[in-house]
């Protein structure tokens, strides 16, 4: 991995800065946090944005519709914007990280066609119904059948935590074909219409006080045979590739935006006197260092996934983010949440502000430890498929 910028690169920079600084300024105010409505629309104009400026999918491959940028312009891209302020994927996250990736890597070429276009163009959003009452950390204990008839699967169940189910066109929905399979077999990877006859959308509340999760009941919803994603039953492996990249690639804008907040922690103990306190000092220090190799890491990770040759013969964004994933989520889900520990020492009194951003951020990084496999699981991946240590009983 060479992490020096080539002439090429610092150019790209350079024209991404005076494109940044050109149209942040033209942006309306955002929405309300709990108008999604709104929300879904301010996202998908950033994304046409981007589009329109060649911005969008910027890593991704030509024939799906990218750029086919190097790793270290992606990267150049995702600090840049970060820095300037820039929106983030927001309700598009799903397509833009997870679903568009996966179909980018195991889609047939019409599904490629007919799905990655309206995700790069913020045409179409998606959401993620893998999590169930009973199957969470444990996915392979999933309960949504889907039976075939003719050419649709009927599918009937219930799925939890559906991220942006609220405001979706389409849902990246994991499903058991195969009942009397084993339970790491017999499941398949279907793309469900979020408009279809008998898909019920019931948003959920968090902690922080926000609604972008959702349960979503499915009672005999016709999916069509040609949605699925990969072969039948074979959605496992699909659903290994979505996790891979959703662990491995999905989390890099947030590293920048932690080591933006660990800036603004230091400036704010220095202003309120709390930068007296060594203990916190040293603390806020040895956080920067976690948030500098996490970086690396990500890099490391941003560099595997492209370089990686994935199935087809396929470049770029269908290169699947290695074991390395597993390493920076684990790690990253306990930083932040550190991070905002020591957010709360700064603030003091403050911290009890519910309405503060900071304590907002606490709130929700309570859940990095169990979004995109908890930190149990990627123990076991770790010391499985890294150190080579036999499975545990």
């Amino acid at each position: 991995m060479d992490l020096t910028c080539t002439e090429e690169e610092d150019a790209f920079r350079e024209r991404l800065r005076r494109w940044l600084g050109e149209v942040l300024p033209t942006l309306p105010a955002p929405p309300a946090a709990d108008d999604w409505p709104g929300r879904r629309a301010y996202d998908a104009a950033w994304q046409r944005r981007l589009y329109d400026a060649g911005y969008a999918g910027l890593h991704w491959p030509e024939d799906a519709g990218g750029r086919g940028a190097t790793p270290t312009q992606h990267l150049i891209f995702l600090e840049e914007t970060e820095r300037a302020g820039a929106p983030y994927v927001g309700a598009n996250f799903v397509g833009l990280l997870h679903a568009g990736p996966t179909i980018a890597a195991e889609g047939s070429d019409a599904q490629r066609a007919r799905w990655l276009p309206p995700i790069l163009r913020g045409d179409e959003i998606w959401c993620q119904g893998f999590s169930e009452p009973d199957a969470g950390s444990d996915l392979a204990a999933l309960r949504t059948t889907a039976v075939r008839d003719g050419d649709h699967y009927v599918v009937s169940g219930t799925k939890l935590w559906t991220s942006h189910a609220e405001v979706a066109d389409w849902c990246e929905l994991l499903v058991r074909t195969d009942p009397d399979a084993p339970r790491h077999r017999g499941i398949s990877w279907l793309a469900m219409p979020m408009d279809a006859p008998g898909v019920t959308v019931r948003p959920l509340r968090t902690l922080a006080g926000s609604a972008e999760f959702a349960e979503m009941f499915l009672d005999e919803v016709r999916v069509p045979v040609s949605h699925r994603v990969g072969a039948e039953n074979d959605g496992w492996r699909v659903t290994m590739v979505t996790l891979s990249f959703e662990r491995g690639t999905a989390f890099v804008g947030e590293v920048v935006a932690c080591r933006r907040v660990l800036g603004a922690l230091a400036r704010a103990a220095r202003a309120n006197g709390r930068w007296d306190d060594a203990v916190l000092r040293r603390g806020l220090g040895r956080l920067h260092a976690e948030f500098a190799a996490l970086w690396r890491l990500t890099q490391w990770n941003v560099s595997e996934a492209g370089a990686a040759r994935p199935r087809g013969g396929r470049s770029g964004i269908g290169g699947v983010p290695g074991t390395g994933g597993s390493v920076f989520k684990l790690r990253y889900s306990q930083a932040r949440q550190e991070l905002y520990d020591a957010a709360a020492q700064v603030l003091g009194a403050g911290a009890l502000d519910a309405d503060h951003e900071w304590v907002a951020g606490r709130l929700s990084s309570l859940s990095y430890t169990i979004a995109a496999g908890t930190s149990q699981i990627q123990q076991n991946i770790v010391a499985e498929r890294i150190l080579g240590l036999p499975k545990g009983r």
